[in-house]
């Protein structure tokens, strides 16, 4: 054996679990903080990919009207953006008979047609709001309840965090995404980077992009807008090594050069 450290098996590497996995169980905990008056260390929720998970408060605060608990991402090993952010849920209670979903602090905001959210709603994507509101319609139901809440989902740290993603360039402003379809993240997974590709495309071509360009990434970028200074920022998009797969994707969203 010589000296150097043996590089991790990807089969040995630890998964982690999405910010809407950490979404949903800080709201569990929050709506069950509001109803029992007590304050919960740990959240277990049913994931999309067909398991439990039990996440760990950080924090919970219990007033009479609301309560907050807040939860840190852990991505396992995957290089995440958002790992180790705080991720908060604030539930109280509403006039108004339903459940009510937005995001707050850190939370991006849709500006561009394009996306799985429409303009002007928070950057909670399909697959995690499902999860919170049926999450806490279970809760409700359980215990008998049939007051209307608001449920606000929070990131302290998500205005900063937002600059290492592409959520600018996609016209989500002021914060992070709130993602996953299986909850949990699976370490160097090219899922996450081929559906921001399909993202990036869908978001040109809704900003009647019919010419993008391709980068393998930063450096090549500034080359390209160089190169196309009348193109919008839109038409820049980020392909890596997914050079058919983005290719395909072009074709099947109808973009012409």
């Amino acid at each position: 054996m010589d000296g150097k450290a043996k590089k991790k098996d990807k089969k040995e590497m630890r998964s982690g679990y999405t910010t809407g996995a950490c979404a949903t169980a800080t709201t569990k905990a929050a709506l069950l903080a509001l109803i029992t008056g007590e304050q919960q260390t740990e959240s277990t929720i049913f994931l999309p990919v067909g398991k439990f998970a039990t996440f760990e408060m950080e924090s919970c605060v219990v007033e009479s009207d609301y309560a907050e608990a807040g939860t840190i991402k852990d991505a396992g090993d995957d290089p995440d953006a958002t790992h180790g952010a705080l991720i908060k849920s604030t539930v109280s209670w509403s006039d108004k008979p339903g459940i009510l979903l937005d995001g707050g602090i850190g939370v991006g905001r849709v500006t561009k047609d394009g996306l799985p959210v429409p303009v002007g709603e928070a950057a909670i994507n399909p697959v995690p709001r499902k999860m919170i509101l049926e999450t806490a319609e279970e809760v409700l139901t359980t215990h008998g309840i049939t007051r209307g809440i608001s449920i606000i989902i929070s990131v302290p740290d998500g205005e900063k965090m937002a600059e290492k993603t592409l959520n600018k360039r996609l016209g989500i402003i002021g914060g992070i995404s709130i993602l996953g379809t299986r909850g949990t993240v699976i370490p160097f997974s090219s899922s996450a980077y081929m559906a921001s590709i399909v993202q990036a495309i869908s978001v040109a071509r809704a900003s009647q992009c019919e010419h993008v360009v391709f980068t393998k990434g930063g450096r090549s970028e500034k080359y390209g807008m160089q190169q196309y200074p009348d193109l919008p920022e839109e038409a820049f998009i980020e392909m890596g090594d997914f050079v058919g797969f983005t290719l395909k994707q072009c074709k099947r969203q109808g973009i012409k050069k």
